[in-house]
């Protein structure tokens, strides 16, 4: 995870300190941020599963979340259920969220009709296979920004647009990320797209190709720098393996199960307070 590391100190070296809407719900105190615009980290999926070793993330959370966001749910119930809380500060009363990425992903609204993107985009993606030349080949894109429903969300989207690319029997996907919490979200964001391209090319008899990570503004939380110092100490280590269960055939049956890390050998977690 040397590429994550090298963004990490470059925004601790180079961020610009600017004042954020985001407070400590511990204390109401707002906190300000380092921040740059305009990063880009690659990672080849071949090469391992691109999950942070320097300290401990946790797999299940982002495995349910995944799942969570695919079945098209905006209340964390299921996340809840399952020990999950990384949604609640977020969440209503009932535990709703809005229409936030799962409604997005699965149930675009538009011209009295709704799209499923993600059926959409393994459409695309298995008439590419047949294909090299299908128009859906640069059309394979799936985005989370709307801009007629951001009123109706407890949060817009940060992670706003991901596209695919089929080259040579392997399926790549680039994420734009608006807005990245590099200490706390970022290590999320990169191993659950990283996961959704194993899911989704084994689902269309792919092998992996790379995942591009491109982001806005990303920015480090002022209550964070002693903890990113501290990480910035550490060696990472080799990445662990994912694999995906060979029965698996469709994209409604994904559940926990489903996936399968081997072999993560990490630093100790590192504690921070997300800023809401």
């Amino acid at each position: 995870m040397k590429q994550y590391l090298d963004l990490l100190r470059d925004v601790r070296d180079n961020g610009m300190l600017k004042q954020t809407r985001a407070k400590l719900e511990s204390t109401g105190r707002h906190v300000n941020a380092l921040s740059v615009f305009g990063r880009q980290i690659r990672f080849d999926l071949t090469e391992g599963f691109p999950l942070v070793t320097t300290k401990r993330v946790d797999f299940d959370a982002i495995a349910h979340e995944l799942i969570w966001f695919l079945s098209g749910s905006t209340n964390i119930k299921y996340l809840n259920d399952h020990g999950i809380h990384i949604w609640d500060q977020w969440a209503d009363e009932s535990g709703d969220l809005g229409w936030v990425y799962g409604a997005q992903w699965c149930e675009w609204r538009g011209y009295g009709d709704t799209i499923n993107q993600i059926y959409q985009v393994i459409q695309g993606i298995n008439a590419v296979k047949t294909d090299p030349a299908a128009p859906e080949a640069r059309r394979l894109i799936v985005t989370a920004w709307n801009p007629a429903d951001l009123p109706m969300m407890a949060l817009p989207p940060c992670h706003a647009m991901f596209q695919f690319n089929v080259t040579d029997g392997r399926l790549s996907c680039q994420l734009y990320q608006r807005s990245g919490d590099l200490f706390l979200g970022v290590p999320y964001n990169i191993a659950s797209y990283a996961l959704l391209t194993h899911l989704m090319a084994h689902l269309t008899d792919l092998q992996v190709g790379e995942f591009v990570h491109t982001f806005g503004d990303v920015h480090i939380y002022e209550n964070h720098l002693d903890q990113v110092d501290e990480q910035l100490t550490r060696e990472p280590g080799r990445l662990p393996n994912i694999h995906i269960d060979p029965d698996l055939t469709s994209i409604d049956d994904v559940c926990r199960e489903s996936f399968r890390l081997t072999d993560y050998r990490h630093w100790p977690a590192i504690r921070g307070e997300v800023a809401v």
